[in-house]
């Protein structure tokens, strides 16, 4: 078990090629399709989240469980497919910075302000959402992975329902040979959006937060639709597990994590 105050890791992620298709992914996108108000509003809230993960992030001391299946998954030239639950963004964000992770956002209002503050943390965006321009982003995620980038998915997002698994993670990893990697980042004490879909979850300043890695998951090249929808099942799996030793860890008794709590 690691203990980190204030978690920082060099990254072994350095066999990305310096083209400048790679690096539009980690550089501001023109607001000039959006009003004044908008490019105002958009640059505001960008700011307020940056400054609010990074004060209370820096708060927050890290219990880390499966390290050895972080390694595990970044051997033998692979990288990481990280796959996550959309009300644990606040504490993902600020735990893997400076990774160069690729995270998928929507071509929306909300999508800029996002693709904004993670990028000043450090990550990529890819431009789409499951609902909104899926297809393309996916293709960019496989385009970024084969130049070297790790990538990541709310798994469940961007509108749920919560705690159900969906498939992007798996064709990706189907696409690039790259293994999934489920993680869960629990805080003994946060603050719930409880009218969100998703539930939101906002670490309070100063309290302890577990990460707890599962062990990667691999999706062969050749899979067909059942074996891809039992990957699928398979990560679904993983969370719910690694979800409930986080409920666990805060002294609770276990939620019943899956499908049917959107």
């Amino acid at each position: 078990m690691h203990s980190i105050s204030n978690f920082q890791f060099s990254s072994p992620h350095q066999r990305m090629q310096p083209t400048s298709n790679i690096d539009r992914a980690y550089t501001f996108a023109s607001l000039s399709s959006y009003s004044l108000k908008d490019r105002l509003l958009i640059r505001a809230a960008d700011l307020v989240f940056f400054l609010l993960i990074k004060l209370i992030g820096r708060t927050i001391k890290f219990e880390i469980e499966g390290w050895d299946n972080w390694e595990a998954a970044s051997r033998d030239d692979k990288i990481p497919i990280y796959t996550f639950w959309h009300n644990r963004v606040f504490l993902a964000t600020y735990f893997w910075r400076r990774r160069r992770i690729v995270v998928m956002t929507s071509r929306s209002f909300d999508g800029e302000y996002i693709a904004r503050f993670i990028q000043r943390f450090g990550y990529g965006a890819a431009r789409g959402s499951s609902t909104r321009g899926a297809t393309g982003a996916v293709v960019e995620m496989v385009r970024l992975m084969r130049a070297g980038c790790p990538t990541a998915f709310t798994i469940d997002g961007p509108k749920g329902p919560r705690y159900v698994a969906k498939m992007g993670a798996v064709l990706l990893a189907k696409k690039t040979g790259n293994p999934i990697l489920p993680f869960t980042i629990t805080a003994r004490k946060f603050w719930e959006a409880k009218k969100s879909w998703d539930g939101f979850q906002t670490p309070k300043p100063f309290t302890r937060a577990r990460a707890i890695i599962a062990p990667p998951i691999y999706v062969p090249s050749d899979a067909a639709d059942e074996v891809l929808e039992a990957k699928r099942e398979e990560l679904q799996h993983a969370l719910d597990q690694i979800n409930q030793q986080g409920e666990e860890w805060r002294g609770e008794s276990p939620s019943p994590f899956g499908r049917g709590l959107g």
